[in-house]
């Protein structure tokens, strides 16, 4: 595995892209499971299966995916994965604002601490 040193310009690309298409997939999954039009039991399924939101969310993931691996061929597995984990952080932050999510104080101090995280990893590469 090659040594990257500082992050490059393809990683941090690859890395970004991920972010966006794994936060894409969940909010998109959350607003399939969230409409309330939606009913119950298989007939929800249906309803899901028959929206859009739904497929967005499985198109997003099957890209992250891909972009996923790319990024992993270029990182240690151990960097990868804590970087990988500012993805809790932007799905948070955007649950807060397309759903109306709480960010209790623990969540707050949670975020920042991720945050911070995973810049030192990013930084010391």
């Amino acid at each position: 595995m090659p040594d990257t040193g500082p992050l490059s310009a393809l990683v941090v690309s690859l890395w970004a892209l991920n972010v966006v298409l794994d936060t894409g997939g969940q909010l998109a999954f959350k607003a399939a499971a969230g409409d309330p039009a939606a009913g119950d039991g298989l007939a929800r399924w249906k309803y899901m299966a028959s929206r859009p939101w739904l497929w967005l969310g499985v198109t997003s993931y099957v890209l992250e995916f891909l972009v996923w691996i790319a990024f992993l061929s270029l990182v240690p597995l151990s960097e990868g994965v804590l970087l990988g984990s500012i993805n809790i952080v932007a799905i948070m932050i955007a649950g807060r604002f397309l759903f109306g999510e709480k960010l209790t104080r623990l969540r707050v101090i949670g975020i920042g601490l991720v945050t911070l995280g995973v810049a030192i990893v990013g930084l010391a590469g």
